[in-house]
């Protein structure tokens, strides 16, 4: 297994979702805004959460990002296997070097013992712990275009030619 930044951009996102799990679904461009996150790589790291099932997604106007399982039921070993690629090389132990088969055993058990960490900790646990901080995401505000309950009147400006044949005689030419 690998901690990468992907991962480390991952779980920092999804704490701010779960810090807002509450509210509407939130933007991508949010989160790339607070965060100085690329965009694009920031749909990358969803795409690969959503096909896990960590969250969802709602489109349309006011659409965005959501949790899609609760942040108890979320660990930080469920984001860092989706984030991941844990494709084990198809290597042999001669492959390897001598080294390697002195220390096998130890990396593995490294490898259990930090899974078993992370699996421990839940998604909400880090949510509350940054709210305890005092820690505010930044949320922008929408506009929502209203439809006037009266039609509003503009004025007509009669004075001003409304087409091209109307050029005529629409300024006196000073002879």
């Amino acid at each position: 297994m690998r901690l990468s930044t992907r991962g480390r951009f991952a779980i920092t996102a999804l704490i701010d979702l779960a810090l807002r799990e509450d509210r509407l679904p939130v933007p991508l461009v949010d989160l790339a805004l607070q965060y100085h996150i690329s965009l694009s790589y920031l749909e990358q790291v969803f795409a690969k959460l959503r096909q896990a099932g960590i969250v969802e997604s709602t489109r349309g106007p006011g659409g965005g990002y959501s949790l899609g399982v609760r942040g108890d039921r979320i660990s930080v070993a469920d984001i860092i296997a989706a984030i991941e690629d844990d494709s084990p090389a198809a290597e042999t132990p001669a492959d390897r070097g001598p080294s390697f088969d002195f220390t096998e055993d130890l990396w593995n058990n490294l490898h259990t013992a930090l899974m078993e960490h992370m699996k421990s900790i839940s998604l909400r646990s880090l949510a509350l712990e940054q709210k305890a901080k005092g820690f505010k995401s930044i949320e922008r505000k929408y506009i929502k275009k209203k439809v006037a309950a009266k039609p509003q009147t503009r004025p007509v400006h009669n004075n001003t030619p409304n087409s091209v044949f109307a050029w005529n005689g629409a300024w006196p030419i000073s002879k």
